[in-house]
């Protein structure tokens, strides 16, 4: 009668062979084979719900952050060290490149980039792996053209030698051991240490990573099996968080580049901007742009949708507005209309909201035409009020868009505020109230604030979203989609 095959468990197959620089422990139990097969069998059930445990854990991590962090706290409970440190250094050289501490201070990863490459175990370990550039192995074997596979094979290098562990069991046995790194681990308290490349066959080396024991020691087979096959998880997930992490700055550079870097100095206004974008890359936008005779024309709008295709939308449009706004900037509906027609013409899969304001600093007075867009709020010592702009839809929606404009007449001092509905849906609350929060919150601007536009758009940000920067609905949230736009304009 044939052995029992090994179950799976959780998912995992138990079958799948030991990485390179493990082997499966052997059993130490005595007695007769079944109990030695039933032994074996419950541990690699225990061994199995770990690691399934453990990667579900990191499954949920949806930063570059939180996953080395936890890749950190899971490798360390495996391995039974205290501390650690993994250094995230993708071999193509495109970053992201950071290194993140376990138990270990702003100081004490200082201390250690003192000591030299060359003479600590990540060192070593990054050095080993950095030929390992995404692809390389398959470059290397595939055939050129008018070449056999077979061709192929005989002429290419030896397949890349496996990157193994690093273990130093008692650092300051070894007589080799660096001065500095000698003297770095004194101060710092540790004595042994146990080191894993972070390498992958589709994206390279991503980085290394090491846990610190307080005395010497070294994990036992058992634990570093287990450690093997989690990092080889923990890799991959990391090697998708650095693309999209790539992703979400190109978006974010992109999206920065196609605002505006400063606001014009216009004699009898002060200007001051806020932008925060959702992690996606939305397409919410402001301009303030110097029209002749020295007038001001002043934009906020949104595109639907979020990444890449959103934010380039977005510099198409207000690129177009721009334009628009210097030939008949005065007559902010005609600047809408002809807006309105470019989407339609050029992006008829998208919508888009948008407000323009012609303004005149000397008189000031605003001209406002809206698009589907949320109305202006105008915050001043004798009156906190919404400017109704008419109701209209927006951009894209209707086969030909019009709408009346509305005159403004602002007093000294007071301060018109143009914002994105990203302000309002980051709440969390319904529109409603959102809107009641606003005006709260620009009824309660301290006086001392009110002579800063700056100071005026800051306090709203901080009354209507006070969670914090690590809160879903702040301003900074990686939960939010939600780009959050501010311009606020101060008449003097």
């Amino acid at each position: 009668m044939n052995a029992p095959h090994p179950p799976k468990v959780a998912g995992i197959d138990s079958t799948v062979p030991s990485p390179a620089h493990t082997a499966t422990p052997a059993p130490t139990a005595q007695g007769a084979p079944g109990a030695l097969i039933q032994d074996r069998l419950a541990g690699w059930v225990s061994d199995l719900t770990t690691l399934h445990e453990l990667s579900e854990r990191l499954s949920r991590t949806a930063t570059l952050d939180d996953a080395l962090k936890e890749l950190l706290r899971a490798g360390a409970a495996l391995v039974g060290a205290a501390r650690g440190l993994v250094v995230l250094e993708p071999a193509d050289g495109r970053g992201p490149d950071t290194t993140v501490g376990l138990g270990l201070t702003r100081a004490d990863l200082g201390h250690l980039e003192t000591v030299p490459r060359t003479a600590t175990s990540l060192g070593r370990l990054l050095d080993a792996t950095a030929a390992y550039a995404p692809g390389a192995a398959d470059a290397a074997s595939a055939p050129t053209a008018g070449e056999t596979p077979a061709m192929a094979t005989a002429g290419a290098p030896a397949p890349r030698p496996p990157v193994t562990e690093i273990v130093q069991p008692d650092l300051f046995a070894d007589d080799t051991l660096d001065p500095r790194h000698r003297e770095v681990a004194l101060r710092l308290g540790y004595a042994a240490s146990y080191a894993l490349p972070l390498v992958t066959d589709a994206a390279g080396r991503v980085g290394a990573v090491v846990w610190l024991y307080a005395e010497p020691a070294e994990p036992a087979e058992r634990r570093r099996h287990l450690a093997g096959r989690y990092v080889q998880y923990a890799t991959e997930h990391l090697a998708r968080l650095v693309e999209l992490d790539r992703a979400r700055t190109t978006t974010a550079t992109l999206r920065e580049e196609l605002l505006p870097s400063r606001l014009p100095r216009v004699p009898g206004v002060q200007l001051a901007a806020r932008h925060h974008a959702g992690p996606r890359g939305g397409g919410d936008w402001f301009d303030a742009l110097p029209l002749p005779e020295a007038a001001l024309g002043l934009a906020v709008g949104s595109v639907t949708g979020s990444g890449p295709s959103a934010v380039a939308a977005m510099g198409r449009l207000r690129a177009s507005l721009r334009a628009y706004a210097v030939m008949e900037g005065e007559d902010p509906v005609a600047v809408l209309s002809d807006l309105e027609l470019l989407l339609r013409l050029t992006e008829p899969a998208r919508s888009a909201t948008a407000l323009f304001a012609y303004c005149e600093p000397a008189p000031r007075k605003l001209v406002l035409a809206g698009a589907g867009h949320s109305p202006p709020l105008i915050i001043g010592e004798r009156r906190t009020e919404f400017l109704e702009t008419s109701l209209s839809a927006p951009l894209g929606m209707l086969a030909c868009w019009e709408a009346p404009s509305v005159e403004l007449d602002a007093e000294p001092g007071e301060t018109v505020l143009l914002y994105t509905d990203g302000l309002l849906h980051r709440t969390g609350d319904s529109m409603d109230r959102a809107f009641a929060r606003l005006h709260a919150a620009a009824v309660g601007v301290p006086k001392a604030a009110r002579e800063d536009p700056g100071a005026v758009a800051d306090h709203i940000l901080r009354t209507m979203l006070p969670a914090g920067p690590d809160a879903p609905n702040s301003v900074h949230g990686a939960d939010s989609e939600e780009d959050v736009v501010l311009l606020a304009v101060r008449f003097e």
